[in-house]
């Protein structure tokens, strides 16, 4: 086996989330053997001073893996651009990278999946990107794993042959599409995508994880994934960037390890078919869709 991948948590101002992330990273059955680099952006402002400095002050404690180095910004950066320097960096100098946020809690088998499948696709060209999070799918007989167009953003790894096309130009992507590409890469119209490329554009996001997602699309990519999810995001409950209170996309956890990995480097039709079925159906009925509303208004 290659190396071990090494792991790169970002962190804000969040600390009973990052505390409860790491936690879960250290039960992890390869903690022990793996390097982990916490990055930890500066406050925007006065009032994220404090949490910031409260979750400085914790990591500083973290234990329990290989090695362990915290990079800490005088400045804030923003949770895209440091995401993409702090992957970026790590690719540079191994070649790899295991990325996680502030807010996953992940099975004890998560880095073992993602080292095992680092390792068995490092050499297809056509995978780029391995995902940990999975929606809760409805369809009994998926394998294990397999392979999709889109790429998930609550756990991932990749390698430096894949992040070398990873294209930040919103202008340069957009200019790529055609409709039908839209309409493919919007999972036939079940998810709002291509939306969120347009929001980019206009300043409404800062999102880094579409445009990867576009830059692996446009090259004909695919990403590995769970059939049932080995990470939980804990950050629908208002304290996130770019998430707001919900529990549409709250999984249990897979507690076991993944062993199946696909040997046909093409999309599964029968997942396809799956997530595109939870897309079209997430926000459930309409008296569904008014509690949810209700509870992110007064909560």
């Amino acid at each position: 086996m290659q190396a071990l991948a090494p792991i790169a948590l970002f962190v804000y101002n969040r600390p009973k989330h990052t505390e409860r992330t790491i936690k879960f990273l250290q039960q992890n059955l390869l903690a022990p053997d793996s390097r982990l680099y916490i990055f930890s952006d500066g406050p925007k402002n006065n009032s994220d001073e404090e949490q910031v400095n409260e979750v400085r002050n914790f990591i500083k404690t973290v234990d329990g893996f290989k090695s362990v180095k915290v990079i800490e910004s005088k400045t804030n950066k923003g949770l895209a651009n440091s995401v993409i320097e702090g992957v970026t960096q790590l690719n540079n100098n191994y070649g790899q990278v295991i990325v996680f946020e502030d807010d996953l809690v992940s099975s004890p088998h998560t880095l073992t999946y993602f080292n095992e499948a680092l390792n068995r696709y490092r050499n297809e060209e056509k995978v780029m990107h391995i995902g940990a999070y999975m929606y809760h799918l409805k369809e009994p007989n998926l394998p294990e794993s397999f392979f999709y167009r889109a790429a998930t953003s609550w756990g991932w790894a990749t390698w430096q042959s894949a992040w070398q096309h990873f294209e930040p130009n919103i202008d340069k992507l957009i200019a790529q599409f055609d409709r039908q590409k839209i309409n493919e890469f919007a999972i036939e119209g079940t998810m709002n995508f291509w939306k969120q490329m347009q929001d980019f554009k206009k300043g409404k996001n800062n999102s880094w994880a579409i445009r990867w997602y576009a830059s692996i699309f446009l090259r004909g990519g695919l990403t590995l994934n769970p059939s049932q999810s080995l990470v939980n995001n804990i950050g629908h409950d208002g304290t996130g960037v770019h998430s707001g209170i919900n529990d549409i996309y709250n999984v249990i956890i897979n507690p076991k390890p993944i062993t199946q990995f696909p040997t046909e480097i093409t999309e599964n039709k029968e997942a396809y078919q799956a997530i595109k079925a939870f897309l079209a159906n997430r926000k459930g009925s309409f008296w569904d869709r008014v509690k949810r509303y209700l509870k992110q208004r007064f909560s």
